[in-house]
């Protein structure tokens, strides 16, 4: 039988509304060693927001970290999966796609969830160098 995102997916993903702060979500994502947060609205999701995406779109553009909001800078064109996708699907939409982090929601778009690449290759194949560098302690 075919695994589910939900079985690999990171759950309890970090959420921010979209009017929060740049820094909040720097912050968060320090705190919680990971790379990108939700930006929801309303509790919907309306965006993603990566590490990158704070050092291209707000440091790199000269705005002020506190007083951007997530809204401004976040990934809005999103392509997301459901938890009850198989994960060969997800796997698939993700290279098309070439993105490394799908957001996993339920059937009212709210957010449950991250699939990431790293989770893949742990996943798939635990001993090569992705899936090696993905299960290591995040450096800080």
């Amino acid at each position: 039988m075919a695994k589910k995102v939900r079985e690999l997916m990171s759950k309890d993903p970090i959420k921010l509304a979209s009017s929060s702060p740049v820094a909040e979500a720097a912050r968060q994502m320090r705190d919680k060693n990971v790379g990108a947060v939700i930006v929801e609205d309303n509790g919907k999701l309306c965006g993603v927001v990566t590490d990158r995406d704070i050092a291209i779109r707000a440091v790199a553009e000269g705005r002020d970290p506190a007083t951007a909001h997530l809204a401004d800078i976040c990934s809005k064109d999103l392509t997301t999966v459901s938890p009850d996708e198989d994960l060969d699907r997800a796997v698939q939409i993700m290279r098309e796609k070439a993105i490394r982090r799908v957001p996993v929601v339920d059937g009212n778009n709210r957010p449950v969830g991250v699939l990431s690449l790293g989770d893949l290759a742990i996943e798939r194949d635990s001993r090569s160098v992705l899936g090696q560098i993905s299960a290591a302690p995040p450096n800080q």
